[in-house]
């Protein structure tokens, strides 16, 4: 077995246990199927363990994410509508490879990119040939590895944006994961931007 899915493994148990299938409005074993091909796809190719399951906003919407987040027994939560979350859609040449799971490799909170505005953040980031991260990952970073909001920095998405300019942004406040947005000329000294170096789908390892 690869490291890659011992890991996705371990996370595809974490989000079952957090009740993502009914959020999906699937039994447990309808959901952990469709996870299945891309999990024995990594069981092929060793991606390493900094992996990230994401499972496509098709399976489960965005805004019913942030309240299964939580950090010690505080909930994550958002003081933004379902509508509004929904806005954030993933930006040209970001978008999720098909499939209803697929993994971000290299996942980072962006702490090389703190205090900087998103649209400066994404040229840097650019320049790095790295990825900026959209709101579903970084929903997927604070459900699987919330201790970075506390241990590094909360972050942009810059993968994503709304029609009026704003960015997804998740950091820590009254102790506990909150998802709001910041406007892509602001800069921020405790938010990084986020990125990856890449994503994969299961169709990618063919």
């Amino acid at each position: 077995m690869t490291t890659s899915f011992e890991e996705a493994k371990r996370q595809l148990d974490r989000i079952v246990a957090l009740g993502y299938p009914d959020v999906a409005d699937l039994s447990e074993s309808a959901f952990r199927a469709l996870a299945q091909p891309l999990i024995h796809a990594l069981e092929q190719t060793d991606l390493g363990a900094n992996i990230l399951l994401v499972p496509t906003r098709e399976l489960v919407t965005p805004e019913s994410l942030i309240s299964r987040t939580s950090i010690g027994r505080m909930a994550g939560f958002t003081t933004m509508p379902p509508r509004d979350i929904a806005s954030f859609l993933p930006q040209d040449g970001f978008e999720p490879p098909e499939g209803p799971f697929y993994v971000v490799i290299e996942p980072h909170t962006g702490t090389r990119y703190t205090n900087r505005e998103p649209d400066v953040a994404r040229k840097l980031i650019d320049s790095d040939d790295c990825l900026p991260l959209t709101l579903e990952e970084g929903l997927a970073i604070a459900t699987q590895h919330p201790d970075w909001l506390v241990q590094k920095n909360g972050f942009n998405l810059l993968g994503s944006r709304s029609a009026d300019g704003r960015v997804p942004s998740i950091w820590m406040s009254q102790n506990a994961p909150r998802l709001g947005s910041v406007w892509p000329n602001s800069r921020h000294t405790w938010l990084g931007n986020a990125f990856c170096l890449a994503r994969r789908g299961v169709s990618l390892f063919h």
